[in-house]
């Protein structure tokens, strides 16, 4: 990538954050297909072949909910410092999501659904699923400029 003093175009420097932007989806999508293949693992190795632990992927959908519609109804980003009311029980959601995806791999281990490999792969698919998620609020967390006052 060429430095920022040599874009001396707008149209330069908007292909330029494009192209930065295109290169960080790309890395975030191969980075969360490594977590999801964790968890086909621990479901589709033959000799546990249970299907159990997919159920993680609902948590995986709705996780990031509450944050988005905390940074769409807050007056802040849902990762920037202040706090209001809106944002904390958004994070207390989305905190309740995150320990469920944890806890169902142990309770599918203790009712013997499971055994504990598939559990701990499950766990890192959680893991690598869950900081990818994180890396994109953090890569992509900006102002859209959008209000609806402007209609």
């Amino acid at each position: 990538m060429p430095s920022l003093q040599y874009l001396s175009t707008d149209a330069q420097f908007r292909n330029y954050v494009f192209a930065k932007h295109v290169y960080g989806l790309v890395g975030l999508a191969f980075s969360a297909s490594v977590g999801l293949m964790l968890v086909v693992l621990a479901c589709a190795l033959p000799t546990f072949q249970v299907w159990w632990p997919m159920f993680v992927l609902v948590f995986y959908v709705l996780s990031p909910i509450p944050l988005l519609i905390a940074a769409r109804i807050g007056d802040t980003d849902a990762l920037s410092g202040s706090s209001n009311a809106i944002k904390e029980t958004c994070l207390f959601i989305t905190t309740g999501i995150v320990v469920s995806a944890y806890g169902l791999p142990f309770i599918l281990c203790r009712v013997d659904a499971i055994e504990i490999v598939p559990a701990i792969l499950t766990m890192a698919g959680n893991t690598w699923c869950f900081i990818t998620i994180l890396i994109f609020f953090m890569i992509f967390n900006r102002d859209d400029d959008f209000d609806f006052h402007m209609w």
